[in-house]
C-alpha cells in the first residue's frame, strides 16, 4: 500500500517562475523525505512599474508515508 501526504508551499524567485519552483522543491527536500510529485497550483508576480521584480508559485508537493518507520514515542499495550 502506498500512502501519500500533501504539503502546500509557496516558492519565490527574482529570476523566473521555473526558478521559484526549483528552489521550493530543493528547500522542501532538505527536511522532507520521499518527495514524489509536484502540482503547480498558481503563479503570480510582483511588478514595479512595467517590470516583474519577483515571481511566486503555490505548489502542492506529494510525498510517500514511510509505512515501515517505527514510532519511538508509541508504547506497546
Amino acid at each position: 500500500m502506498d500512502i501519500k501526504k500533501h504539503l502546500l508551499i509557496t516558492g519565490n524567485s527574482n529570476v523566473s517562475w521555473k526558478d521559484a519552483i526549483v528552489k521550493a522543491i530543493e528547500e522542501a527536500s532538505k527536511s522532507i523525505d520521499y518527495l514524489s510529485e509536484v502540482k503547480i497550483l498558481e503563479q503570480r508576480a510582483s511588478i514595479d512599474g512595467n517590470k516583474i521584480i519577483e515571481y511566486f508559485v503555490d505548489l502542492d508537493i506529494s510525498f510517500s508515508v514511510d509505512l515501515d518507520r517505527t514510532n519511538n514515542n508509541q508504547k506497546e499495550v
